[in-house]
């Protein structure tokens, strides 16, 4: 096929031989299978801020720590430097968590380096060599939901004890080999200390997955693994071994009003940033 554009500077350079084919695209790249040498691999081509769907992305970005002041306070600004280490930030993030959850014994895949907004990365297949299927076009027995289930909680908790939490976690964001499930797609991964918003977006990502599975073990609809973990994260008792039970019962005598207040700021902190960019682009 076509050598897309921005793959072919990793063409001239040798780090890719050919692209075989589209996979997939999707809200913020498009991913391709690659050759490189005798492996099989993909390319994921970032696309850029203009042309994404992601939505709220700055509620993402809280709490990461720029490599210098420079940088930051040009993204501050919103300039074009800012938004060209902003978009570096982006998927390096994406590069960071890979490297960082793989070593902790997430599954995730392999990361081999991101060059000028492709990120070349290992290709999930099955047994049989054909690309592993996204969570959400599987179908399970009860007994694999549970087992699936359970794994995936004891990512999340891995990743929560590396302070991240993916915050888009779902059925689209998995992938299913023969030996379970694989997280994907982590250049939101947000920083679990840092992020005012890390809370909800990790219920949300837990809950997404209870209720997917759910659809093959009812019995996991009435589970509270959101609550549990972030309890025992809060507390300081959370570690890679813990057991988790899915009962727990949150203190409802008054409302998250601070939780509530985080969300309209990091509303008004998003449509800052856009009135920004507008201002920065009539400035140019």
């Amino acid at each position: 096929m076509k050598i897309p554009k921005r793959i072919q500077p990793l063409v001239d350079e040798g780090l890719v031989d050919e692209v075989i084919r589209p996979l997939m695209s999707g809200k913020e790249a498009s991913v391709y299978i690659v050759r490189c040498g005798e492996d099989i691999r993909c390319a994921k081509v970032y696309k850029e801020a203009d042309k994404r769907s992601f939505k709220q992305a700055v509620l993402y970005q809280e709490g990461r720590k720029g490599r210098n002041s420079r940088r930051a306070r040009a993204i501050e600004k919103g300039s074009k430097f800012g938004r060209a280490q902003q978009e570096q930030s982006w998927q390096n993030a994406e590069v960071d968590a890979l490297f960082k959850l793989a070593k902790a014994g997430v599954r995730v895949p392999q990361p081999y380096g991101c060059y000028d907004g492709v990120l070349l990365m290992e290709l999930v297949c099955d047994d049989e060599g054909m690309v592993a299927p996204r969570l959400g076009d599987v179908a399970m027995a009860e007994e694999i939901a549970l087992a699936d289930h359970a794994t995936m909680m004891q990512y999340v908790v891995m990743m929560l004890c590396e302070g991240l939490v993916h915050g888009d976690l779902s059925e689209f964001n998995v992938l299913v080999d023969d030996y379970g499930p694989v997280i994907i797609d982590l250049p939101q991964a947000v920083d679990a200390a840092a992020n005012n918003n890390a809370k909800w977006m990790l219920e949300r990502d837990i809950n997404n997955m209870r209720d997917y599975y759910g659809l093959y073990a009812p019995e996991l609809l009435s589970t509270n693994y959101a609550g549990e973990i972030w309890a025992l994260y809060e507390a300081g008792e959370l570690t890679p071994d813990t057991e988790l039970t899915g009962e727990f019962i949150a203190d409802e005598s008054a409302a998250d009003v601070d939780s509530v207040l985080e969300q309209i700021k990091a509303a008004f902190a998003e449509e800052e940033e856009r009135r920004a960019r507008v201002a920065a682009d009539q400035d140019d």
